[in-house]
């Protein structure tokens, strides 16, 4: 029993790390600032969330010991790390920071065009 659970804290801290290894590669990788933060966010926020349950797992499984503070970062995890990427590549876009030469999309210009002729028409 004790190879089983000492497996499934390695298993889960493993799955972590790999996690956290892909957002490094994406950091130097990925071209602009929009790529970049896509990676942090999404693949970060899940090693960071796998790396702490493995340390739940190991406090609950080997010393028995129920941490809460552990889930409630989990939880918190979850919730603000993609919200943060989405907002740091919002604010960078409103800045005018330009987009990578070859992407394919963008789905935030016309709408904001929108919203700004929308603005105006209210004004006037």
């Amino acid at each position: 029993m004790e190879i089983l659970k000492n497996s499934l804290i390695i298993l889960t801290t493993s799955i972590g790390l790999v996690f956290i290894v892909v957002t490094a590669v994406g950091l130097i990788r990925l071209p602009d600032v929009y790529s970049r933060t896509h990676a942090a966010s999404k693949s970060a926020t899940l090693g960071v969330m796998f790396i702490l349950l493995g340390v739940f797992l190991h406090f609950w499984l080997i010393k028995d010991e129920v941490n809460t503070r552990l889930l409630l970062g989990i939880a918190f995890l979850f919730m603000t790390g993609p919200v943060g990427g989405h907002v740091i590549g919002r604010a960078a876009y409103l800045s005018g920071v330009p987009m990578w030469k070859h992407s394919v999309k963008d789905d935030l210009g016309p709408y904001l065009k929108e919203q700004k002729k929308a603005h105006r028409q209210s004004i006037d």
